[in-house]
């Protein structure tokens, strides 16, 4: 039976590959209000405002690549039953070859449905307001903002 081993990794991780942060100085939170798109009652006042938010972190997932860190973690799947629980909403850990990946906080490579959060899609380009679910209702970015459980 193989070791298990579990990597929490946060914020620091993806900084490595130039994925903008969110507490830094001169960070994402320095720019925009967390209540303005962070949460639901921002997304309900100024809709666009949050889409090209993080429309705008999803196209940065473009120009990156996994470091040396997600590559490291990766690598030991190939002796270790790993499993990655990370607070990033990037892809980075799935594209270095981390095959067990918890994100807490959600994804940006995924959107979800405003009235039913069990209709989630992988997602790849903008979100406009003009994509809708199955059931009518608006796309948002599958990231949990506060006051979400």
């Amino acid at each position: 039976m193989k070791k298990h081993l579990v990597f929490l990794t946060g914020a620091g991780m993806s900084a490595e590959s130039g994925i903008s942060t969110f507490r830094d100085s001169n960070g994402l939170w320095e720019n925009h209000a967390i209540e303005e798109v962070a949460t639901f009652e921002g997304f309900k006042k100024d809709r666009e405002l949050v889409l090209n938010f993080y429309n705008a972190r999803r196209k940065q997932l473009f120009e990156v690549e996994p470091n040396k860190g997600h590559q490291l973690i990766a690598k030991l799947e190939k002796e270790y039953k790993v499993s990655v629980v990370t607070q990033n909403v990037d892809d980075l850990h799935e594209r270095a070859g981390n095959s067990s990946v918890l994100h807490l906080h959600g994804e940006l490579r995924k959107a979800r449905s405003t009235v039913d959060s069990s209709l989630v899609y992988p997602w790849k380009k903008d979100i406009t307001l003009a994509d809708k679910c199955e059931k009518g209702s608006q796309l948002r970015p599958h990231i949990v903002w506060f006051g979400e459980a």
